[in-house]
């Protein structure tokens, strides 16, 4: 075969071999992470939690999470990161499973905090260790956007699907029950299909040609080389960079209003609208699949045009503008008119995001960054939904929250603004890679 042909044939391959089992588990993921936000309509009342009960244990899952991200990642670049995947489906599933069991709220604290401990390291890995090992640099927005997509897909399907088995009592359990124990029963089931279709590189697969392993080894093999040249020599050298500490705290400001939003989405629609939890759950699905398809062309065109900062910037930029929309007014079309403003912005430009750091680390360094990076942002997931509870619970109105997600947002951009163009020369540099490998 000709360069182009093997390069496309690669290509066709690793989206369904190694982005479709991702795919699949990152919609598992954010459906058994988010499925509490639906659970509430009924849960809340159901057990008497109050908007400080429900907003601590929506946050609270984000201090098992950081907690256990960067050791996680490190482990499964050191040892295996499709079984450590694996290992993860398996036990958040089961704590999912549980939280269908939870009676008062020291339980449901508990129960989230683990679940958060349980799906650490998750992303990260994806990210710094599967994916760099799969995919050059110039394709690596499109791939981590379109295995990202997935956070979309599962909101619009696992919207409506949980709003639905919400208002179900199957057996005699509660419907949000049900949601609980069938979503986490399914991931269960999902880690040991993971452990059959996952492989770590391309020496592993058995669906490659001769030629093909030869091609892509080749080519990450340089790319690497020429990335590990310009790379701190420490693990504690690349955490200390001012740029890995940069992109903390731009992801910490992000995800701040990201999960601030998120895991109140529903309950603000419901106060808007008065709606049932299955309409609720289909209006939430419309925003999604704009963001669906902003995050995917944002992908192609980054990795088209070979530029990351804007790709991400005005995105979140515009989802600022979303909250300060929100803030104006109660009425039902306003709140959806924000809603869907937040949503693109604030999920579109993740996948592109998340090719930033393998542009200049690799390997342990890259997983071990990509991790603390995860980490510090996540601290924001916890910040996020508390504050807004908190702020809603005093004053009545979710107004104050908003302005507050709308800065964090807009601080968020401008520092994506000043980064250095790094992404470019990464970029090219890796189409140099894949040519020299042919």
């Amino acid at each position: 075969m000709s360069p182009d042909a093997v390069q496309t044939s690669v290509l066709r391959k690793t989206y369904l071999r190694i982005l479709l089992p991702l795919f699949i588990a990152s919609v598992l993921a954010f459906l058994d992470r988010v499925n509490v936000s639906y659970a509430a309509l009924t849960m809340n009342a159901d057990l008497g939690f109050d908007a400080k009960v429900y907003g601590l244990a929506a946050g609270i899952f984000f201090a098992g999470y950081v907690l256990f991200e960067v050791p996680g990642a490190i482990l499964a670049e050191r040892w295996s990161p499709s079984r450590w995947i694996a290992r993860i489906l398996f036990s958040w599933g089961a704590v999912s499973m549980l939280l269908g069991l939870v009676q008062n709220e020291w339980q449901f604290y508990f129960l989230r905090f683990m679940l958060g401990v349980c799906e650490a390291s998750f992303y990260p890995v994806i990210y710094a260790s599967v994916i760099p090992r799969w995919f050059v640099a110039e394709n690596r927005a499109r791939a981590i956007s379109i295995t990202l997509s997935s956070l979309l897909v599962s909101a619009i399907v696992g919207a409506p699907l949980a709003g639905w088995m919400v208002g179900l009592q199957p057996f005699g359990l509660k419907g949000w029950q049900s949601l609980f124990l069938l979503e986490g029963g399914v991931t269960v089931l999902y880690g040991f299909a993971i452990l059959l279709w996952l492989r770590d590189d391309p020496a592993k697969a058995g669906w490659l040609s001769a030629e093909e392993k030869r091609y892509l080894i080749d080519a990450l093999r340089a790319e690497k080389a020429a990335t590990r040249q310009q790379q701190p020599a420490t693990l504690r050298q690349a955490l200390a960079q001012p740029a890995v500490l940069r992109l903390c705290l731009i992801y910490f400001l992000w995800i701040t209003g990201f999960w601030g939003f998120s895991f109140w989405m529903p309950t603000v629609i419901k106060n808007a609208s008065g709606w049932s939890p299955l309409a609720i759950g289909l209006a939430s699905a419309v925003p999604m699949l704009a963001a669906l398809a902003a995050m995917l062309w944002l992908g192609h065109s980054s990795s088209r045009r070979a530029e990351k900062r804007w790709h991400v910037a005005l995105p979140l930029l515009l989802a600022a503008a979303g909250f300060l929309i929100g803030a104006l007014s109660d009425n039902v079309a306003v709140a959806l008119l924000s809603v869907t403003v937040v949503v693109i912005g604030v999920y579109s430009p993740m996948g592109v995001w998340w090719s930033i750091p393998t542009t200049f680390l690799t390997g342990t360094l890259a997983a071990g960054a990509i991790g603390l990076i995860n980490s510090v942002g996540n601290v924001g997931g916890f910040i996020g939904p508390y504050a807004l509870g908190l702020i809603e619970a005093a004053t009545g109105s979710h107004t104050l929250a908003y302005f507050w997600l709308s800065g964090s947002l807009l601080l968020s951009a401008l520092l994506v603004l000043g980064l250095k163009p790094q992404a470019q020369t990464a970029d090219n540099s890796s189409q140099a890679a894949a040519s020299g490998g042919r």
